[in-house]
């Protein structure tokens, strides 16, 4: 049990929370939009690929990072550089996660077991992006995007405009918080040669950027709201989510960053998850 623990803390299993909301939101978007029946077997298999490449994703992460997290004081406390998951075990786990998520995708439809290496070259190519580009946060934003598009696929075989919408949003809201989460190392990227939006242009104006790219986000739920003509219930959604993303933004200052993990982990999870359901229920009210 204790082992089971050590690995869903080495994903941060909690933050799958992040993007699963939308995954639904494409499942049952697909369902609404379609006229196809809903399938508890097809629900099921949309959460375990969700999982398992999340998990795949995440554990190469931390494997891949295994020496930067042990130089990082903030990171050094995690499972592998404290040795209380080994490295290999970690790269094993991945594998295991990784394959998995492709048998659900093939059990799922054809299209999707088509695009599943595609998706896992994405959600664990993130991991070296930091080494290379400060546009890795927009990487990671684009791996968790494929949750929407994904599970419409996964319930239609197609592709369609509408859950494109959504993954827009997702790209830009993970890019953005994700800015903010890694505020908390700029003097350690600086030194390291890791790259990222604050350690190329400060605090101060990364901040600002992530402002942008949540104001991008906005945009593309305003845009999903109004093309698919959306009821009551997707602007209470619009709304709440609209606030917490402001609330954020009102609580990380560039003087003080004490509240970054309460504005990345805490906040962004309840926005998701909030949203999700207002759409959700908009749907069949």
């Amino acid at each position: 049990m204790a082992k089971i623990k050590d690995y869903l803390s080495l994903v941060v299993f909690a933050h799958t929370i992040f993007a699963m909301p939308f995954a639904l939101i494409g499942f049952f978007l697909a369902i609404r939009n379609s006229g196809y029946p809903f399938s508890w077997i097809t629900l099921l298999l949309c959460l375990v690929c969700m999982v398992c490449a999340r998990n795949a994703a995440m554990g190469f992460n931390r494997w891949a990072d295994r020496d930067i997290d042990a130089r990082n004081p903030r990171t050094a406390n995690r499972e592998i550089p404290r040795g209380i998951i080994k490295s290999r075990s970690a790269l094993a786990f991945t594998i295991v996660n990784a394959v998995s998520f492709i048998v659900a995708a093939g059990l799922i439809n054809p299209l999707c077991l088509k695009l599943s290496p595609v998706a896992l070259l994405i959600v664990m190519g993130y991991s070296y992006t930091k080494r290379y580009t400060w546009l890795c946060h927009l990487v990671l934003g684009l791996g968790l995007s494929v949750a929407p598009i994904g599970a419409y696929i996964a319930v239609t075989g197609h592709f369609h405009w509408l859950p494109l919408l959504f993954s827009g949003v997702v790209l830009t809201w993970v890019g953005g918080f994700d800015v903010l989460y890694s505020l908390q190392d700029v003097e350690f990227d600086q030194s390291n040669g890791c790259h990222s939006i604050p350690s190329k242009v400060g605090i101060r104006n990364a901040l600002m950027v992530s402002i942008f790219l949540h104001i991008i986000t906005i945009a593309f739920v305003v845009s999903a709201g109004v093309l698919a003509r959306f009821g009551l219930m997707y602007w209470v959604g619009c709304t709440v989510f609209t606030g917490l993303l402001i609330y954020q933004h009102l609580i990380v200052k560039p003087d003080d960053l004490s509240r970054v993990n309460r504005a990345f982990g805490t906040t962004n999870g309840i926005a998701s998850l909030l949203f999700a359901v207002a759409v959700i229920i908009g749907l069949y009210i």
